[in-house]
């Protein structure tokens, strides 16, 4: 689309997305400010005067470059770091994330970080001046993480790095040559994209495959000559596709082509509703907690604890209560987690509310960090299931079914009838809110978020109303 695409279809860019490139460009320049040890800095440079200066720091030998700029063939490369080791030099990023996907996940190697690291490798091998196929993250936490591109990863089916890159090249020298045909697929990341206005309306427009929850692009694609569309499936015989314990589609059993045909019925269907699917346990507790938290990606800091208290199943006497941080200190992080927690043990027994494992994970690295306010143990047994419900992982994608296009708690909470007070309700358009706060100390704005998170709290409520009314 950046490519070929009309440019007045081009939605204007996102703050939280320019927050995040001032961000990570700021985060870069005070990790190389902080270094101890000596580097040629290109980063004042551009163009070809950049190149050829980068060709020849390697050349002499330069120990460390910053900023260069390096290219064979018909790739480009920007590394933010090119290391001299063993004769030959390894590239790095500077990333202001996680160098890792959340140890929830395996501590795996991020594809998109992997990826970039891998056409730098592929330039210097083409020049002759690779020391290894292992480059190099230094991300937010201060660690070195290594890439190695020929390490096996995944355990099902091992897929390598390298092997990621090499299909990526391959699709964006195909793209650039118009010989590979490409189609916009609907996921959660198509959000804070320039294009997702006009993507959207493609999608609709053709009536996608993709527009089903968890019907991704592989499946489509799998699936699009012998069903082309949303309405195709809803009327189709599935049962026609399907061979034993397989289907004629490659990665979609028999149950799952059944679950997807379900899902295209319902979004067809004028006025549908959700229904369960399975029988779910949903604690009824004189006082019940819903749960949200609001973290800053960026700074590593999880800076507010939100909760709606409501009693006795009573909605018009429910409050709000929230534990803000103040400032960016370690000292504010540490005092709204501990006061957030003795906030829940002031109100056992409870039942308590929240929307995927995010607030656990989060939780338990607080604890981790902050072990005074209390133990690992203890954070397992607040988030045992008999005492709170994550409704997204353990009910909603277990036991539902909605006539939506995702899964998110908006979609799922505006079906219900609950509206957002901010026009523009996200978690990301809050990173930027909360920064600006911290810049200004506008009132106005620590109040924006303030109001976001309790609706996000009153719309966990709302969903749990609506499920138990199934």
């Amino acid at each position: 689309m950046d490519l070929f695409g009309d440019p007045a279809r081009r939605d204007e860019i996102s703050p939280s997305v320019q927050l995040l490139w001032e961000k990570g460009t700021a985060y870069e320049q005070a990790v190389i400010e902080g270094l101890d040890y000596p580097l040629l800095d290109l980063s004042s440079y551009s163009g070809d005067e950049k190149e050829r200066l980068t060709l020849e720091a390697m050349t002499r030998g330069e120990s460390l470059i910053y900023g260069g700029r390096i290219a064979a063939d018909d790739l480009l490369g920007d590394p933010d770091l090119l290391r001299l080791q063993g004769g030959g030099y390894v590239a790095g990023d500077i990333k202001s994330g996680s160098g890792e996907e959340s140890p929830e996940d395996d501590a795996k190697l991020k594809k998109h970080y992997g990826v970039q690291l891998a056409l730098y490798t592929d330039i210097l091998e083409r020049k002759g001046v690779a020391q290894s196929r292992k480059p190099f993250v230094w991300d937010v936490r201060g660690e070195e993480v290594a890439y190695d591109l020929d390490k096996p990863q995944g355990k099902r089916s091992p897929w390598t790095i390298w092997g990621v890159y090499q299909s990526m090249l391959s699709q964006a020298r195909g793209i650039i040559a118009k010989t590979a045909k490409t189609d916009p697929a609907y996921s959660s990341d198509c959000k804070n994209c320039h294009w997702y206005t006009a993507c959207l309306a493609d999608l609709e427009r053709t009536d996608d495959l993709t527009l089903l929850p968890g019907l991704g692009r592989s499946k489509r694609d799998a699936m699009i000559d012998a069903i082309p569309s949303t309405a195709g499936l809803a009327a189709a015989d599935v049962e026609g596709y399907i061979r034993g314990t397989k289907t004629d589609f490659k990665g979609i059993g028999p149950d799952t082509l059944r679950k997807f045909q379900e899902r295209a019925r319902l979004v067809t269907t004028p006025d549908a509703r959700p229904y369960l699917t399975a029988p779910v346990h949903l604690p009824f507790a004189e006082t019940e907690l819903f749960f949200d938290i609001e973290v800053d990606p960026m700074r590593g800091l999880c800076y507010l604890h939100g909760f709606v208290e409501r009693h006795g199943g009573d909605t018009a006497n429910e409050r709000y209560v929230a534990f803000f941080a103040e400032d960016v200190s370690t000292q504010e992080e540490e005092r709204a987690f501990a006061e957030a927690w003795r906030y829940i043990q002031d109100r056992q027994p409870c039942a308590i509310y929240y929307y995927s494992k995010y607030e656990r994970t989060i939780w338990r690295q607080l604890q981790a960090r902050y072990r005074a306010v209390c133990t690992e143990d203890d954070i397992e047994a607040l988030f045992d299931p008999s005492r709170s419900v994550d409704l997204y992982t353990d009910v909603v994608k277990k036991a539902t079914e909605w006539p939506t296009r995702d899964h998110s708690i908006k979609t799922l909470a505006k079906l219900l009838g609950f509206t957002w007070r901010d026009k523009h309700p996200s978690g990301a358009a809050s990173i930027e809110w909360f920064d600006r706060w911290i810049e200004s100390g506008d009132a106005a704005v620590k109040q924006r978020i303030l109001d976001y998170n309790e609706d996000d709290c009153k719309a966990t409520r709302v969903l749990l109303d609506g499920i138990r009314a199934l």
